[in-house]
């Protein structure tokens, strides 16, 4: 009798199988997770705080709103939606990683932010809500560690309320070659000795370089949200394409 081969996936430039690949994950976050918000100021200068200002600004989120904030992390976005949506609102911080959410969660504590956020623990390829249940879902630098991205958009689709929107904010394909060569070699040369001297881990951030360079570029990336249901997809190069902020209604 003939084995079903084994699915793959890759980790990094490194293949994997596929249902190794979470675990994976989540251990790269698990070792990150208490110098994420240092690392991420340094990584990139600051400049990740003005990429999720315009995320905010384009996700018309306003009072009484429910939004998730997916793979949410430490709690930037779901910071501010908080705010946004009210009393009358609330807002999910979702995670696959439990040292992620528990960070978050402190943080957000810390900040005096309760009685709108809720805080679970959930997997972005099968989200534990109602169908129709969000006005808008946000997914920052989460999408790329995901192992089934089109299981996990359609996901998404399944829960956003009709009327509702996705914003997808992730790192992406830089427009121009100089600020490639010059992006690649911060990634490969810097970044992994910044995690050494910070967080006492390089492999982590190596892996998190290639994970960027592995992750479907921006109009790849439009037609797998197409794929999944979405509508008037747009997308919107920040820092000459370091970044890209996708967007997606679902009517």
């Amino acid at each position: 009798m003939n084995e079903t081969p084994e699915k793959t996936t890759h980790f990094g430039y490194k293949t994997v199988a596929e249902d190794d690949k979470a675990s994976l994950v989540a251990d790269v976050f698990h070792s990150v997770a208490a110098k994420y918000d240092v690392m991420n100021d340094l990584m990139s200068f600051g400049v990740h705080r003005l990429w999720k200002r315009q995320t905010i600004a384009s996700s018309g989120v306003r009072k009484g709103h429910h939004v998730l904030d997916l793979a949410g992390g430490t709690g930037d976005l779901t910071a501010k939606f908080s705010q946004l949506v009210g009393e009358t609102g609330q807002v999910v911080l979702g995670d696959i990683n439990s040292s992620m959410l528990k960070v978050g969660r402190e943080k957000l504590h810390n900040l005096g932010l309760v009685g709108n956020i809720d805080y679970v623990q959930m997997n972005a390829e099968m989200l534990p809500f109602p169908d129709n249940s969000f006005d808008v879902i946000t997914i920052a630098f989460g999408l790329r560690n995901v192992t089934d991205k089109d299981k996990a958009l359609r996901s998404m689709y399944r829960i956003l309320k009709p009327g509702g929107r996705l914003l997808v904010l992730e790192f992406s394909k830089p427009e121009h070659e100089i600020l490639s060569k010059a992006y690649d070699f911060y990634s490969f040369n810097l970044l992994p000795t910044m995690g050494k001297l910070v967080a006492n881990d390089s492999e982590s951030y190596k892996y998190l370089a290639e994970s960027i360079r592995m992750h479907p570029d921006q109009d790849t990336l439009k037609t797998m949200m197409d794929e999944a249901g979405f509508e008037q997809t747009t997308y919107q190069n920040l820092t000459g394409g370091i970044v890209a902020l996708h967007r997606g209604f679902k009517y």
